[in-house]
């Protein structure tokens, strides 16, 4: 069994940033390796395209210094898999070029470059050049870690092929529990609700949330904001979070008195399921749920589910506004 898939967990990333550096020139390695690590970095590095995917999927890098020429596979082509991959594809890459042609360069950045540097390399240059994007990638890292800690997820989603480019560990679990899908596949009702308001234009104004019900749980999906090009729509970062209503079916017990399963009943009812439905999730017959909803009834002095339904949302809409009936 090979612990490759762990090898990021045993870098130093508490105290240094973890460099890849790719180039098929011994001495150009040896330049840089020796700078960054007089600058405190951890490096890595690699001499051609195979070996830099390989590299950079094991350890996840924060920041990667690429060769754009490079033979066999060159660093155009490594950069764009490097993007096309979930677990790399936030990773800044910035490009060592000896081709100053602004075709070349135009082509770094649409593979997936942020910044280029030219050759012959200036060590100082390159320090600077990295210090800019790691800054701005170590921002989006704790925020993305803050958005968990909270209870909230991200994803981001290409618009154009509908790939799945990043996601928090809490999305994946989320996405896999509440569709059974992991990047770099969208699910297809988040990447509908998401092509059919980006095609409207949004105007400055938060579209309407999506949002999938999973028991009494239902997870929400709010668009954030696009970042990046915005060419075929672009890619946007959305933010998930799961409500637990739990706490309502707690709170319809003890404001109307009645057993765990009653108040059980009771929300499904609000929630316009029928007697077989409820059934069906709550482990019981429909006859049973009947005699549940006779007691129900009773205790809240109504004779209808319907009756009984919207003293029910009364109450609730009291204590949870933020409950969706």
């Amino acid at each position: 069994m090979t612990s490759e898939p762990r090898f990021h967990q045993t870098l130093d990333r508490a105290n240094s940033d973890v460099v890849l550096i790719v180039d098929d020139v011994p001495d150009n390695l040896s330049v840089l390796h020796d700078a960054l690590d007089e600058s405190g970095y951890t490096v890595l590095v690699a001499l051609d395209g195979v070996s830099a995917l390989q590299r950079a999927v094991q350890a996840l890098p924060d920041i990667v210094l690429l060769d754009a020429m490079m033979p066999g596979m060159d660093g155009f082509e490594v950069a764009r898999q490097l993007k096309l991959m979930p677990q790399t594809a936030h990773i800044p890459i910035i490009f060592m070029t000896g081709l100053t042609e602004t075709e070349h360069l135009v082509a770094a950045l649409e593979a997936g470059g942020v910044d280029y540097v030219n050759k012959p390399l200036k060590p100082k240059e390159v320090l600077a050049r990295m210090q800019v994007h790691l800054q701005g990638a170590r921002e989006r890292r704790q925020a993305r870690s803050a958005l968990d800690a909270f209870g909230y997820a991200s994803i981001t989603v290409r618009v154009n092929d509908g790939r799945l480019m990043w996601q928090t560990p809490l999305a994946r679990e989320l996405l896999m529990r509440y569709y059974g899908t992991d990047a770099p596949t969208t699910p297809i009702p988040v990447l509908t609700w998401l092509r059919r308001h980006v095609a409207k234009g949004l105007g400055g104004v938060e579209p309407p949330r999506l949002s999938t019900e999973l028991g009494p749980k239902r997870l929400s999906f709010r668009l954030h904001q696009q970042i990046g090009d915005s060419e075929g729509g672009g890619d946007w970062l959305i933010i998930m979070q799961e409500v637990s209503d739990e706490s309502v079916i707690e709170a319809m017990a003890l404001c109307f008195k009645l057993t765990p399963k009653e108040a059980e009943v009771l929300y499904w009812v609000v929630k316009g399921k029928i007697n077989r439905d409820i059934g069906d999730i709550v482990g019981s017959s429909p006859m049973t749920v009947k005699k549940h909803l006779e007691r129900i009834f009773a205790k809240l002095g109504v004779e209808t589910r319907t009756a009984a339904a919207g003293m029910a949302m009364s109450r609730i809409r009291q204590l949870h506004p933020q409950f969706e009936g």
